[in-house]
């Protein structure tokens, strides 16, 4: 019996007409396990959200608190982040400068999910 191997992609993409750099890790079916987005002009982290996080109060249903956790994270990306190897200034980074760029981006928002 073959063993599968998750492969996880950490890259950042830039969306110009926002001015805002996304960070995302990926997880092996290109769906956004996490993801930081930087504004541009100052390099302040304006979102820090987690799928985990998310599936975790959609599951208990708690509107209310889904609302405060996307008021102080952000939203996530909906859908798989495939190809965006094609958006403007694309390149993987590490998973090591992910994680520096997620500590960071929950500090700012006061990391208490």
């Amino acid at each position: 019996m073959g063993q599968y191997l998750r492969r996880t992609t950490w890259f950042r993409t830039y969306y110009e007409d926002g001015d805002r750099w996304l960070h995302f890790e990926a997880d092996d079916e290109g769906w956004a396990a996490r993801q930081v987005e930087v504004r541009g002009e100052d390099s302040r982290p304006v979102t820090a959200v987690s799928l985990e996080e998310v599936l975790s109060l959609r599951d208990r249903d708690d509107l209310a608190a889904m609302s405060r956790y996307e008021r102080q994270f952000g939203v996530l990306a909906e859908g798989p982040v495939d190809g965006w190897q094609d958006q403007p200034h694309a390149a993987e980074i590490s998973a090591e400068e992910f994680e520096r760029l997620w500590a960071e981006a929950r500090r700012t928002h006061g990391d208490s999910a």
